[in-house]
């Protein structure tokens, strides 16, 4: 039998395909680029030969290289198979067998690093200006990071006293408190980005990214105030998949920064990344200065009452 001729190495061809399958399924633009990527690793990775020609034992050598080799952290080997499985599923439409020479990484269980009340106030206390008002929200409303950046005006409702998050981990959608604290500077912060959003039209532009086929049941919702990003970008840049220049939302990694930079000042013993500045501690309503909920990463109930 003649074995079939190689395709050409990871053809842009094959990636749009890619891109197109994970769009009609309405993958994050995040996802999308982490699973293009990883398709890229593993054509590079094999001697950028066409994955169609290659199957089980090339997928299973490509993620024990992962684990044993490069020493990736279990979330990023389980990462790159959920894109491989993708890409032979959805894309090639190829059922594979089951792989059982896979070098696996243990996922070990760690215990959540939780600040106090007094160190989390002393690390909102070294923040200024939009990045403290953002993170007083992450930690006094439980949003993550990206749920804060990506926040619209229309889903902040004062009158209730809470905030709606869209399409937060895994499309999922949820309501969590407004701090009364923070209601008053969220205010006069919105007076100030509806200067800018003014500022925007009156120069012919104003739009922002729409979700989902929007853009084409309302062509003017995208230039409306009430689907503006609460935090915008400094800056305009262009949308990636529209190509079209538009006001993003400010990028997660500058609150980032701007928490890790406000915990080194603090000098706390405690090694905490910014996004368990969110997740670990539970939400605190600021007019009760009570908290109660459960911890996402440890699924234990806590509460403190007042001092």
């Amino acid at each position: 039998m003649i074995a079939p001729p190689e395709l050409p190495v990871s053809s842009p061809k094959l990636l749009d395909r890619v891109r197109w399958h994970l769009r009609v399924k309405h993958y994050s633009i995040r996802t999308e680029q982490a699973y293009v990527d990883w398709i890229r690793r593993f054509i590079l990775f094999h001697g950028k030969r066409h994955p169609d020609i290659m199957g089980e034992e090339e997928i299973a050598a490509f993620l024990t290289h992962l684990a044993v080799q490069r020493h990736v952290a279990a979330s990023t080997q389980n990462q790159a198979l959920c894109a491989l499985l993708f890409l032979y599923n959805q894309v090639l439409e190829r059922k594979l067998d089951f792989m059982e020479k896979i070098e696996r990484v243990t996922r070990p269980a760690k215990i959540p690093v939780v600040l106090t009340r007094d160190e989390a106030h002393s690390v909102l206390a070294q923040l200024d200006g939009d990045y403290r008002l953002m993170a007083e929200l992450l930690y006094g409303s439980g949003l993550r990071l990206l749920e804060c950046a990506r926040l619209r005006v229309k889903d902040i409702d004062f009158g209730y006293g809470h905030i709606t998050v869209r399409e937060g981990k895994g499309m999922h959608e949820r309501v969590t408190l407004l701090p009364e604290r923070v209601r008053r500077p969220l205010q006069l912060h919105l007076e100030r980005v509806k200067e800018l959003h003014r500022r925007d039209i009156a120069s012919g532009g104003g739009q922002v990214y729409l979700p989902f086929g929007l853009r084409r049941k309302y062509p003017n919702a995208g230039r409306a105030w009430a689907w503006q990003y609460v935090f915008p970008a400094a800056k305009l840049s262009t949308d990636p998949r529209s190509r079209e220049i538009q006001r993003h939302h400010v990028s997660e990694k500058n609150l980032q920064n701007a928490v890790k930079t406000a915990i080194k000042r603090r000098a706390l013993r405690k090694r905490l990344a910014v996004i368990h500045f969110a997740t670990v501690s539970p939400p605190i309503c600021w007019k009760t200065d009570r908290t109660s909920g459960p911890c996402r990463s440890c699924s234990a109930t806590k509460t403190f009452p007042p001092p």
